[in-house]
């Protein structure tokens, strides 16, 4: 970073003090906290979590220093639930995440559907486009997911939200934008998946054969030994 665009040191130690009014306002809260749930307590959270990356970007690009802690991420994380206690309705909030690795495989997949169908003159076929509006409009979205292979993409991330609602809605009413009125603080429940959990596995797997490695040197090491007189 060039000096001309480098926060100042008054800058930097602006931010550390609001680092330590932040975690003021926490512990406050969390010592005034009326529930397991409670949402100043969240604000809190919130609000340090914000302190804490800005020090560390200041600091860094003053300095090129970082801190030892690890801030949250809070745009991923939901708030408090505020929904009713015994939902009269509910809302599956699914989204799935694809990518065209094998487009020939995709096409003549589509293709097959067509020729099924026996639609003359049908194009659709024929390119990405129209190949996947045909195969989404033949099989379910579940039936997709379990056989993504077989029509050319690949799995990326996934997340399934139940909201609740105090009464279902009106036909037709949300489906112009499904997805606008998705409040936060009504989700029930979530599932995630992505390719980012398998990693931290990985990690932890890596880990646990260095582990096994060591004992079995450690092992190696004590083949040498007597084995114990059991009359001793």
């Amino acid at each position: 970073m060039s000096d001309a665009v480098q926060p100042t040191a008054a800058e930097v130690r602006a931010a550390a003090e609001a680092v330590k009014t932040a975690l003021d306002r926490h512990l406050a809260a969390v010592e005034r906290r009326s529930g397991e749930d409670d949402p100043a307590v969240y604000e809190a959270f919130n609000q340090l979590a914000a302190a804490a990356e800005a020090y560390d970007e200041l600091l860094y690009d003053r300095y090129d220093e970082v801190t030892p802690f690890e801030i949250p991420g809070t745009e991923d994380a939901l708030p408090p639930y505020t929904g009713p206690e015994e939902p009269n309705a509910l809302s599956v909030l699914i989204r799935r995440d694809y990518t065209v690795v094998e487009p020939q495989r995709l096409l003549a997949q589509a293709q097959r559907v067509e020729a099924a169908d026996d639609d003359e003159g049908a194009e659709a076929a024929g390119t990405v486009h129209g190949a996947l509006g045909i195969l989404f409009g033949e099989f379910e979205p579940d039936e997709i997911a379990s056989r993504h292979k077989e029509f050319g993409l690949e799995e990326g991330d996934s997340t399934l939200w139940v909201t609740a609602a105090d009464d279902s809605a009106d036909p037709g009413e949300w489906l112009e934008m499904p997805f606008e009125g998705a409040d936060p603080e009504r989700v029930v429940c979530r599932f995630d998946v992505s390719a980012v959990f398998d990693d931290e596995i990985d990690d932890e797997i890596d880990d646990d054969d260095d582990l096994e490695d060591e004992v079995d040197t450690d092992l190696d090491e004590d083949e040498d030994l007597e084995p114990l007189d059991a009359d001793r």
